[in-house]
């Protein structure tokens, strides 16, 4: 175990962000407090932009223009989406539901 500090994390479970390189976004469904992947999958990351490991990481429900998948990404390569386009990630409706502002928030059925 490391000596690095754990911050608390930026955003939210329910938050959409967007990926500040890549042009995708997602809304956030799980934390880590720092990496908790494979040592294989952060070296695949092109080393200009390999993130830090002592940060939070962040579980999305991802979609680009084209496709929707899972996505992991370090707290450093997020930003806040403030598009107010809906999410059309088919899991999203499964794991949330949205608020009278437009958020989403966890659904009480199901989750354990």
């Amino acid at each position: 175990m490391s000596n690095a500090v754990v911050r608390n994390a930026k955003y939210t479970v329910g938050q959409i962000v967007k990926h500040r390189i890549y042009p995708f976004r997602g809304v956030i469904f799980d934390i880590d407090p720092v990496f908790n992947n494979t040592e294989e999958w952060w070296q695949a990351i092109p080393a200009e932009i390999r993130p830090r490991k002592d940060q939070p990481f962040y579980h999305l429900f991802a979609e680009n223009s084209e496709t929707e998948y899972v996505a992991y990404v370090s707290e450093q390569n997020l930003l806040p989406d403030t598009s107010d386009t809906p999410l059309r990630h088919p899991d999203v409706a499964e794991v949330f539901e949205q608020d009278e502002n437009g958020g989403y928030r966890p659904r009480r059925t199901g989750l354990h």
